[in-house]
């Protein structure tokens, strides 16, 4: 695997350990899905999101694993119980772990096989989006984690 290849998988399961500490750490399940004035995202949604967002564009787009999205009921899912977003997390980190020992370097230059913006853009570039995307997302949880417990 090439360094950039071995760098956002490192990143990822790094983060997606991050988020399983955030989950985990709430209090209580009902703080998990507060919102409160212009926070419309719970941090329960926002675990739900990222999990299927790297379910999807990890595991079933390049992967093939098979999973099917359900991004609209990744935002309206309300009072998932913990257990259930982890194992959410368990199964993005196989996504990652089962996708990257099976791609190359040469995947990396050309347009990622899905048109997620309004234009075409490299694998590459896709891949440092989507680890910034979690990172983004962790930080509000983690925020969000401290403002309400």
């Amino acid at each position: 695997m090439s360094p950039f290849l071995e760098s956002v998988q490192q990143l990822l399961l790094r983060d997606l350990g991050k988020l399983e500490t955030e989950i985990t750490a709430y209090a209580n399940t009902e703080s998990l899905w507060l919102v409160r004035g212009e926070i419309s995202n719970a941090a329960g949604t926002l675990c739900l999101h990222l999990c299927g967002n790297i379910q999807h564009y990890f595991g079933a787009v390049l992967g093939g694993t098979g999973y099917t999205r359900d991004r609209r009921a990744e935002f309206s899912r309300r009072d998932v119980p913990v257990a259930e977003l982890v194992a959410q997390i368990t199964a993005a980190r196989r996504a990652v772990e089962v996708t990257f020992p099976h791609l190359d370097e040469q995947r990396l230059d050309v347009d990622y096989p899905e048109q997620v913006f309004e234009h075409p853009v490299s694998t590459r570039f896709f891949f440092i989006h989507l680890v910034a995307h979690l990172g983004y997302h962790l930080g509000q949880i983690n925020y969000h984690r401290r403002l309400t417990d």
